[in-house]
């Protein structure tokens, strides 16, 4: 079911409680030729019967979004379509739209029309402009969170905002400290979930939301690195995102025929309404979160970064749990953070040893492919001495972990004996030793030396006669 079912329930049933008009993204994503499953509706008259009346209607659910704003949202079953309702903000229409944020969504029209508008703002010529224009002086101010979600519009629609606009909203850009932490990270969600995510971070740092809302970010401005980079901090991390943003739209250009099996994985939900891909711009984001906490100095003058990964995989957890994103993402965000670097650590090490293989993926994993991905981005962004190089041979690595990756995926390894048969065989009892042994097992049937059963028991007993030895010599010191 589509957004036509709701709105052929609304033609029928709004008259029945009042008067209500399609209004804001709905209208002005129509106008543009952008297919919407979300509208909005005011409402003058009765919203809960409204809301519950449709939900009846067009086979979905209603609840109430706000006691203070007196919204209800209704939603199909199968999350094809929502309708947000909420009371006229104002005696009439004209006030309503009026007290909203920017003109191109201060515009109305009747449900059961056609062509016909109502933009008392000016909403439809800013549209063919492609400029973002605040309603009035207090658009920001009355709601801080519009600043973010201007930089969100500018990501997602490609517009520029005019001048006085960004003025009135770095105004209140610092106000942003104020509103509640789950309606920021809506907004950047939506802001990192658009190809032009860049765009929209960068007018964040202009009009001072960035300083508001995720000020580890922008610490990370000016921060001067190794003659391997070309770029400070900030700026790096902006690259990496936007070369994380290239690789899931064309993974082929770095992965080959790998591209196919990368997007499958890529495209997988993952939490908070994103995809694995869509994630993966928040370790981009984030993966060099904690360089100022790490900054040194060499002897030689050089700028290090030692430990950068280990403690932007919990400045990342603090920040995001700050916001109020899901743990899942969290978790994920952190495990992409703390293991970006590994790949690279490789690279002068080719040919790799199968066991090298194998600790690097039980190391990152659940990332294990997410964070191949990350890496390439990272060393795609990083364009100093020697990158031409030293990208080439990262990307040859890339591929190489990222095929064996994908097969992790799909077939992780499994020992090649029952834990409970071994412990009966070997006369051990469960324990840790026992798990240590199944681990040994694992990685060395991965690494191909162990090829039958008879070869299984024998390593084992070997590996045992090993490590009761080390205990016991550990024991005795």
């Amino acid at each position: 079911m589509n957004a036509h079912a709701p709105l052929a329930a609304l033609a029928e049933i709004a008259p029945l409680h009042g008067r209500a008009w399609l209004v804001g993204g709905a209208v002005r994503d129509t106008l543009l030729g952008r297919d919407t499953p979300d509208l909005d509706l005011a409402v003058d008259g009765d919203v809960r019967a409204l809301a519950r009346d449709l939900g009846r209607s067009a086979s979905g659910y209603a609840f109430q979004l706000s006691d203070e704003f007196g919204g209800w949202r209704v939603r199909a079953h199968d999350q094809s379509w929502q309708v947000d309702l909420t009371p006229l903000m104002g005696e009439t229409l004209e006030q309503d739209l009026r007290r909203r944020d920017l003109t191109i969504n201060a515009i109305a029209r009747e449900l059961d029309a056609t062509d016909e508008l109502i933009d008392p703002c000016g909403g439809v010529t800013d549209l063919r402009a492609r400029r973002l224009r605040a309603v009035g002086p207090r658009s920001f101010s009355a709601d801080p969170l519009r600043v973010m979600r201007l930089t969100r519009m500018a990501a997602e629609l490609g517009f520029s905002a005019e001048q006085e606009t960004l003025r009135l909203a770095a105004r209140s850009a610092p106000m942003l400290t104020g509103v509640a932490a789950e309606r920021v990270f809506a907004e950047l969600r939506l802001t990192l979930s658009s190809e032009r995510a860049v765009a929209g971070l960068e007018l964040a740092q202009r009009v001072g939301a960035t300083a508001a809302v995720l000020p580890e970010l922008e610490a990370l401005r000016g921060l001067r690195q190794s003659d391997y980079h070309h770029l400070d901090v900030y700026n790096h991390t902006l690259a990496t995102l936007q070369a994380a943003i290239d690789l899931h739209r064309d993974p082929a250009a770095s992965f080959g025929d790998l591209a196919p099996a990368l997007s499958e994985v890529l495209d997988e939900p993952l939490a908070n309404e994103l995809t694995r891909g869509q994630a993966l711009r928040f370790g981009a984001l984030l993966h060099d979160i904690a360089k100022p906490l790490t900054y040194a100095l060499s002897a030689e003058g050089r700028p290090t970064f030692f430990e950068h990964d280990v403690r932007g995989a919990g400045l990342a957890t603090q920040m995001l749990t700050r916001l109020r994103a899901s743990e899942r993402l969290t978790a994920h965000t952190a495990a992409l953070t703390r293991h970006h670097l590994r790949l690279g650590f490789l690279v002068h090490e080719r040919p790799l040893p199968a066991r090298t293989v194998y600790r690097y993926l039980v190391t990152c994993e659940p990332v294990e492919v997410d964070v191949t991905v990350l890496s390439v981005a990272d060393r795609l962004a990083t364009q100093g001495r020697n990158s031409g190089r030293a990208i080439t041979l990262h990307i040859e690595l890339a591929r190489e972990m990222l095929s064996a990756a994908l097969r992790w995926r799909a077939n992780r390894p499994r020992p090649p004996a029952a834990g409970d048969a071994l412990a009966r065989a070997l006369g051990i009892r469960p324990g840790p030793q026992l798990g240590r042994l199944l681990a040994e097992l694992t990685e060395a049937a991965y690494a191909g030396e162990i090829a039958s059963d008879a070869s299984v028991m024998a390593y084992a007993r070997e590996w045992l006669a090993r490590d009761s030895g080390a205990h016991r010599h550990d024991a005795e010191r």
